[in-house]
């Protein structure tokens, strides 16, 4: 079951859509959240160098003390404004209707603190924003840092679009592999999907073989109760999964970040990166 729910922020555009994603996602498992923001070492680091060495010969020593408190300042003012980005998720969380939240600010890469974290605060989902506030304008960009987590983390992990929307309808995109299998099993047991509408389609080519896995997959999750619309299209994964979203108006994707010829390595440019990248919608992945 889903108890706690570990949720990344760095307060970008994307922040109140991730509150309000895991807003959602705890109210519905009943769990606990907690909200970590990392200040990266490259830019919060002063003064742990010899800034002397990339000086021109003769730069005084108070000219040196100067850069250092600079870097210094500028170091005390990204603290700062984590501090504020916890606050306003925390209040942001609180109004959603979330009564247990607590708040992390670490130092440190944030693919290495979640993996950690998944361990330390026994965390069962993790959510974050599909971009970061470096890639807000490129929109063909996915944040480097959601790559590396969905490859490191054990977990599921949510990620939140740019705006949230009430979720009645979530699709799964069924291939038959082990992760697709993982989110049939996921919706069977947890409770974050019961009571929502059920769309499951197989895309690609399509033969007796897949068509029987797709009925048997339909199958399990109508009798754990969901109302399902199982299909199997043929044609490219991108372009019938989006079809379907659009055509049904679908408000979350669920999908395995691997496919079942490639379990070992995250399909970068493949069907799982250019769904999260075009969907407008939530994406719930299973490596």
């Amino acid at each position: 079951m889903i108890q706690n729910i570990l949720t990344c922020t760095d307060g970008s555009v994307y922040a109140p859509s991730v509150y309000d994603l895991t807003a959602w996602a705890a109210k519905r498992s009943d769990a606990a959240v907690h909200v970590l923001h990392m200040l990266d070492p490259r830019t919060n680091v002063a003064g742990a160098f010899d800034l002397s060495g990339n000086l021109e010969p003769g730069t005084g020593a108070e000219v040196i003390e100067e850069i250092v408190k600079i870097e210094e300042t500028k170091s005390r003012l990204l603290r700062e404004r984590g501090k504020v980005i916890l606050t306003n998720a925390r209040k942001h969380l609180a109004d959603a209707g979330v009564t247990r939240v607590s708040v992390e600010q670490q130092n440190g890469r944030l693919v290495e603190s979640v993996t950690r974290m998944e361990k330390e605060k026994q965390a069962d989902l993790i959510v974050i924003g599909k971009r970061g506030e470096a890639a807000d304008f490129d929109k063909l960009h996915l944040g480097s840092n959601l790559e590396r987590v969905i490859r490191g983390s054990a977990r599921p992990v949510l990620v939140a679009a740019r705006k949230f929307v009430p979720i009645e309808r979530f699709l799964i995109a069924y291939d038959g592999g082990p992760s697709a299998e993982k989110a049939i099993r996921f919706a069977m047991e947890q409770p974050l999907l019961e009571g929502l509408e059920c769309h499951l389609v197989r895309a690609g080519k399509i033969d007796e073989k897949a068509e029987w896995y797709l009925q048997e997959a339909a199958g399990k999750l109508r009798e754990t109760g969901y109302t399902v619309h199982a299909e199997a299209i043929a044609g490219t994964p991108e372009t019938v999964i989006s079809g379907q979203v659009t055509k049904h108006a679908i408000q979350l994707l669920v999908m395995g970040a691997y496919g079942h010829s490639r379990i070992r390595q995250l399909m970068v440019g493949s069907t799982t990166t250019e769904m999260v990248r075009t969907c407008q919608i939530p994406v719930l992945m299973f490596r």
